[in-house]
């Protein structure tokens, strides 16, 4: 892929948050928390350590509209991202290739991915239970589910696994379900968009890892 394909992914991702929000407007953060996320995971596909620095921002403005939905899980998922993106500049900056910008991902044995995946569905269903018994959340399960397969695909993100683009794909998928019954619809097309980027992602890191 040239970094003429990547300049034009990231302007096209942009610019429809833009028209998106133009067209159907919420509450403003919706329109610069998609835009700082957008910019952040295709630097993230990139392999580039400046996924980050955007991170920062999107995690604050997103647990914020989080806490407006009342999507408790989602709240405690970003607390969790900012305390792990701290990690993460430290463990990619080792992972620099001739010191630039620019990360070489490592991968997962097949049957160890499988594993964790069993897992992390086992936790999600205990995890929407107790939303459900404990909390006033409006989509408890839907909520837990993300939440949890986040948590396991941020963590593969930090450790630079390729295998991490699969778990964010099954979590993007279902955010849009999620936002698009919140009646959001920035969020649904940052998640849209992001599902597209997971494409983008894997087959980026594919090359990165060959090269």
């Amino acid at each position: 892929m040239t970094k003429r394909f990547d300049v034009i992914f990231l302007v096209t991702g942009l610019v429809v948050q833009v028209l998106v929000f133009c067209f159907a407007p919420t509450h403003w953060l919706s329109l610069v928390s998609g835009l700082l996320g957008i910019t952040a995971v295709i630097l993230c596909s990139q392999g580039n350590i400046w996924t980050f620095a955007f991170g920062f921002g999107q995690i604050i403005t997103y647990a914020i509209l989080c806490w407006m939905e009342r999507f408790y899980a989602g709240i405690a998922m970003n607390a969790f991202y900012f305390v792990t993106q701290i990690y993460g500049i430290y463990e990619w900056r080792k992972l620099r290739t001739d010191n630039s910008a620019i990360i070489a991902p490592r991968s997962m044995p097949i049957a160890q991915f499988l594993v964790l995946c069993g897992a992390v569905a086992v936790v999600s269903v205990g995890v929407g239970w107790m939303l459900q018994q404990y909390t006033d959340d409006t989509q408890p399960y839907m909520d837990a589910i993300t939440t949890t397969y986040s948590v396991a695909a941020q963590i593969l993100l930090i450790m630079a696994i390729r295998q991490q683009w699969w778990l964010w794909l099954l979590v993007d998928v279902l955010f849009v379900a999620m936002w698009i019954v919140a009646g959001n619809w920035n969020m649904v097309m940052q998640y849209s968009f992001w599902c597209a980027n997971c494409v983008y992602g894997m087959l980026r890191w594919k090359e990165l890892a060959t090269k």
